[in-house]
């Protein structure tokens, strides 16, 4: 999304780096040469620069980084504050009960509940956890992450799917194979569809701890002409698996934050199965309409849309599309920024600009428990 505000602000746009890219998410291919950004600052290179920037800018959007010594002048000083922030309680909302917590929060958050101080919520939860240490009042927005946009003749992209064109399945699960990510459930479906009859083909995009354990119950099942592991991918790499892929496994539970591969493999017009604790998930799917969501905890569920969708072309192809349209026409770098743009010149002038729907629409307080309802509610 910085290339669309630099596009549109130019040098009145900074993006302010602190601290360098981990070497595992370099490795993995999301390195960039920071020298080409000409938006970019490194607080690690230039912190005076920095500083003042922060301390000097109309607006600051503030995120991603826990230490508060790099926005708690700009903080005191009263001038107005944009925050991002994922969930505070992601282990669990009984956290909240710590006395060193609450204080903590209450030096971070709370004292600036009444200031020029607002809140993006990257993720569903977001808003019910700030809402328990009562952070933010009316002043807390829908946000996310937001992965490159990819426009496609949307009715050739799903025409040319595997099993639009009479061939197995094609399905993808795309992610490190992690506790949290649940990749075994991937297993389960390829030998539940196996099972049943239904012809398919199961990717498994990535590596991590459970590799092993997972090769070895393709190897039981009699799985492997059905199932492949191709290693990491580089992020181009994983965009082609899903332009490809008829079905997208987001099997991740309540620990991850958003989970920007349900943008991406929106974006390539899956058909996607999710859970519904993932951060990203009631923000961006309808039960049925763009997408089938399952109880977090019910692999009973997971299996029945499975089966379901390796059957049903047709709601295949129903999903994919409005899938693909929810991402086009709301949760893309460029709605983003345009609403990010319009509510900061909003609050210069006194007020909120509050968008319709989507990046910038009103965040909701849902509670972890009532995620899977709202992936049901009727559309306003």
């Amino acid at each position: 999304m910085s290339s669309v505000l630099y596009e549109k602000l130019g040098g009145d746009y900074h993006f302010v780096q602190t601290q360098p890219m981990e070497a595992e998410r370099q490795e993995m291919g999301w390195a960039v040469e920071e020298h080409r950004l000409p938006y970019l600052k490194c607080w690690y290179e230039e912190p005076e620069a920095c500083r003042k920037l922060v301390l000097e800018s109309d607006v600051v959007v503030f995120g991603g980084v826990e230490e508060e010594r790099y926005i708690e002048e700009r903080l005191q000083s009263g001038k107005p504050v944009i925050r991002y922030s994922e969930r505070l309680y992601r282990e669990g909302q009984w956290k909240a009960v710590s006395p060193r917590g609450l204080l903590k929060k209450y030096k971070d958050h709370t004292r600036y509940r009444k200031r020029d101080v607002y809140l993006l919520c990257s993720g569903a939860y977001v808003a019910s956890d700030f809402h328990i240490v009562c952070s933010y009042p009316q002043k807390m927005f829908k946000w996310g992450y937001f992965t490159e946009l990819k426009t496609y003749d949307i009715e050739t992209l799903l025409a040319e799917k595997p099993g639009a064109r009479g061939k197995p399945v094609e399905i993808l699960f795309a992610g490190r194979f992690l506790p949290l990510k649940h990749p075994e459930y991937a297993i389960r479906l390829a030998k539940a569809l196996k099972q049943e009859e239904i012809p398919f083909h199961l990717t498994m995009a990535g590596g991590g701890e459970l590799e092993e354990k997972l090769r070895a119950a393709v190897e039981a099942l009699d799985l492997k002409e059905q199932v492949t592991f191709t290693g990491y991918q580089s992020p181009a790499g994983v965009r082609a698996c899903m332009e490809r892929a008829d079905m997208f496994l987001m099997t991740s539970n309540h620990l991850e934050g958003w989970g920007a591969v349900l943008n991406e493999a929106m974006n390539s017009g899956c058909a996607v199965i999710a859970d519904a604790s993932v951060g990203a998930v009631p923000f961006l799917l309808l039960h049925e309409k763009n997408g089938m969501v399952y109880q977090d905890g019910n692999p009973e569920e997971f299996l029945k849309y499975g089966i379901q969708l390796a059957r049903e072309a047709h709601l295949r192809r129903h999903l994919g599309r409005n899938a693909y349209d929810t991402i086009v026409s709301l949760w893309n770098p460029g709605y983003a920024a345009e609403s990010l743009l319009a509510f900061a010149e909003g609050i210069l002038q006194g007020q909120m600009v509050v968008s319709p729907e989507g990046p910038l629409s009103r965040a909701e307080v849902i509670s972890p428990g009532n995620g899977y309802a709202y992936t049901r509610r009727c559309e306003r």
